[in-house]
């Protein structure tokens, strides 16, 4: 109910700065042209699907439904107008990130990517489909520099994760591939991962889980086929599943029952991951319990949480 708050506040107050239209403009303007031409300015790892997809609807709609879609990687959200801090309880369980993408007006500073940014490349078949009724030129799919004001302050740059794995030099449209080839939209649609709430009732389970390097979902789970994972990481396309049992205090003989008993369960998630193309991954506490499932399955990739 406070997501649904938050948005209709921000739709509010997307109606109250709408302004007139100038003489030099049309009379009427079309909402999902101005949604696709505000799309085209950000870097999608779909090539700008989702927006397209999502376009006739209101701006923080389509924010909300595609956030997950954006190159995390490059861009950075900051509450300018602290808006989103202080409008309500909603907009902080829903992550200033979303909160921010979602503004009605564009505000200098609020949304920085890096980089340059090329058009997705379903954008740039929606906005050729305009150009092509209007008669004007197509959009030209090429690197150019960005057109936002630069902040006053500029922020420092960050330093390169030493875990980042280095993205290949790009062959086309500045985007990794998303999903395997020949997908049906059916499939498109189980696999499109979604942000859903943890479950609740283990502290420690959820906050291991936030921690995850690089989650594109902190404080979510992951929802993909079916299944609600713990973590997701968009740029490198891993699905994780966190185990923070404390396998360490039992006997030899009660932690291979332990891993015996949980093994298929955990086999059955990495087929389900790896059904859409994704990679999994299990995430546990100590060397034991990495060796002894590592001793059952040699195919699991499994990775201590030093973090946790």
């Amino acid at each position: 109910m406070r997501l649904r708050a938050c948005f209709a506040l921000l739709l509010f107050l997307s109606a109250c700065t709408t302004t007139s239209p100038s003489p030099r403009e049309p009379a009427a303007r079309d909402p999902r042209l101005a949604n696709l031409q505000r799309a085209a300015k950000l870097p999608w790892t779909d090539g700008g699907r989702c927006a397209v997809r999502e376009a006739s609807e209101p701006w923080p709609v389509l924010a909300e439904r595609c956030f997950h879609a954006l190159d995390h990687d490059r861009t950075e959200f900051h509450d300018i107008t602290r808006r989103c801090a202080v409008a309500s309880a909603g907009a902080a369980a829903m992550g200033i990130g979303i909160c921010v993408l979602a503004a009605p007006e564009i505000v200098v500073g609020a949304v920085i990517v890096a980089g340059v940014v090329v058009v997705g490349f379903a954008i740039k078949e929606a906005l050729d489909t305009y150009a092509e009724k209007r008669g004007r030129p197509q959009v030209q799919v090429r690197p150019a520099p960005e057109t936002r004001p630069v902040p006053e302050t500029a922020p420092a740059p960050q330093k390169p994760s030493p875990k980042k794995r280095p993205k290949p030099e790009p062959k086309g449209p500045d985007f990794p591939p998303v999903e395997p080839p020949g997908v049906t939209e059916r499939d498109r649609n189980r696999c499109e991962p979604i942000p859903v709430p943890h479950r609740g009732g283990n502290d420690l389970h959820n906050k291991c889980a936030d921690r995850v390097p690089n989650n594109t979902f902190s404080g979510w789970d992951a929802l993909v086929n079916g299944k609600n994972f713990d973590a997701l990481q968009l740029a490198t396309r891993t699905l994780w599943e966190v185990k923070t049992d404390d396998f360490d205090i039992h006997s030899p003989h009660s932690q291979r029952f332990f891993a015996r008993m949980k093994l298929p369960e955990i086999q059955r998630e990495k087929r389900l991951a790896e059904d859409c193309g994704y990679n999994f991954v299990v995430g546990v506490k100590s060397a034991a319990h990495k060796a002894a499932l590592e001793k059952l399955d040699r195919n699991l990739n499994i990775e201590i949480m030093d973090w946790c």
